[in-house]
């Protein structure tokens, strides 16, 4: 009796142990890669001082957040204007209504600060 009960745990954990033996990796290819944003000249750097800064931060957020697929494309594109304006009142000395406009264009995405 006790051997068959010993014959019985031997093939239970057998047939459990195939539950758990490894799988292979499904590889899943890159899905189409879009065409890198399109920039206006040399950008500043994200460490820069002031508005430069402030719209190159904004902008690097952005362009990551489309490239892991937290925005698509259209709202990239919408956001990339705001940007470009808050660029262009930065680059003509104007440098309260840059970050205004960097601010105005993150409250109304949803992003901090």
């Amino acid at each position: 009796m006790r051997a068959g009960l010993l014959f019985l745990a031997a093939c239970a954990a057998a047939g459990l142990a195939g539950c758990n033996a490894a799988r292979q990796p499904q590889i899943v290819p890159p899905g189409p890669a879009g065409p890198p944003p399109a920039r206006m000249g040399e950008a500043p750097p994200p460490d820069a001082p002031g508005c430069a800064g402030a719209v190159a931060r904004y902008r690097s957020v952005i362009d990551n957040d489309l490239a892991m697929g937290h925005v698509n494309k259209s709202v990239h594109a919408q956001i990339s204007n705001e940007i470009g304006e808050a660029a262009s009142a930065c680059s003509n000395g104007q440098d309260g209504r840059a970050i205004s406009l960097l601010r105005a264009s993150k409250s109304r995405h949803g992003y901090p600060g």
